[in-house]
């Protein structure tokens, strides 16, 4: 009986220390998958990119994930990849908060050249869950799907069970699992788990103390963005220049 509660203690202490650490996340943009989707370009624009990436299809990021069973919070890191060497990009302020405790949100995001504080309660996506399977650094991820109706996004989703946790990269959560790898649109952005650090988290969970920025609420925020869009369609110009895809 003693041995049995040992093991079982055991159990506890490590699935306890496998639901709270941090996850590097590879985020890859196909800038020419991304601008064949956008019929109302203009040529100029097409031929902008064209010298701006210098033929190159890919441009790497990478993001990192906090998380545990209580809270996750998703930004940059500092990292920088090869695409990167060389050049002085300044990242755009995106701190991703999420409270599953509380059932909050808050994040802080750079968009179309304005600073935002978005505020609401969680709304989980409407997700449908898939059966296929697939390995995402070492662990055997389920297919969730989810559609943008803002952006016009097709959302791949693969979680892993063995961590039970609602937190995933960008603005995406609720799972019974941690999201392990997302692709928006047929690959043209993906983001993906190379690793998992399992720590005990201190203040990596916390907000910056001083934050500025237009407070909006997550229904004013997605009016925002779909105004935006529905702007640059008209001028045939790429949205996703200025904000996030």
């Amino acid at each position: 009986m003693r041995l049995f509660f040992v093991i079982f203690l055991l159990f506890s202490i490590i699935a306890r220390a496998q639901t709270e650490g941090v996850v590097h996340y590879t985020r890859t943009t196909y800038w020419t998958k991304m601008m064949n989707q956008m019929t109302f370009l203009s040529k100029q624009e097409k031929e902008r990119y064209t010298y701006m990436f210098g033929g190159r299809d890919d441009w790497q990021e990478y993001t990192l994930l906090y998380f545990n069973d209580k809270a996750s919070k998703y930004t940059h890191s500092d990292e920088k990849s090869a695409e990167s060497e060389g050049y002085d990009w300044r990242k755009e302020q995106y701190i991703v908060r999420r409270d599953f405790e509380k059932g909050t949100m808050t994040d802080i995001i750079e968009a179309a050249g304005k600073t935002y504080i978005v505020e609401d309660s969680l709304r989980t996506p409407n997700w449908k869950i898939l059966n296929d399977l697939k390995d995402v650094a070492g662990h055997i991820c389920m297919k969730a799907v989810v559609e943008d109706t803002v952006k016009k996004q097709k959302i791949v989703a693969w979680f892993a069970q063995d961590l039970p946790v609602n937190a995933g990269p960008e603005r995406l959560f609720g799972l019974p699992g941690l999201i392990m790898e997302i692709d928006i649109n047929d690959g043209t952005v993906v983001v993906s788990a190379t690793r998992i650090e399992t720590k005990k988290l201190t203040q990596e969970l916390d907000l910056p103390k001083k934050m500025k920025g237009t407070r909006l609420s997550e229904t004013a925020y997605q009016q925002m963005l779909a105004k935006f869009i529905k702007e640059k369609i008209k001028e045939e110009r790429n949205p996703y220049w200025t904000m996030r895809y």
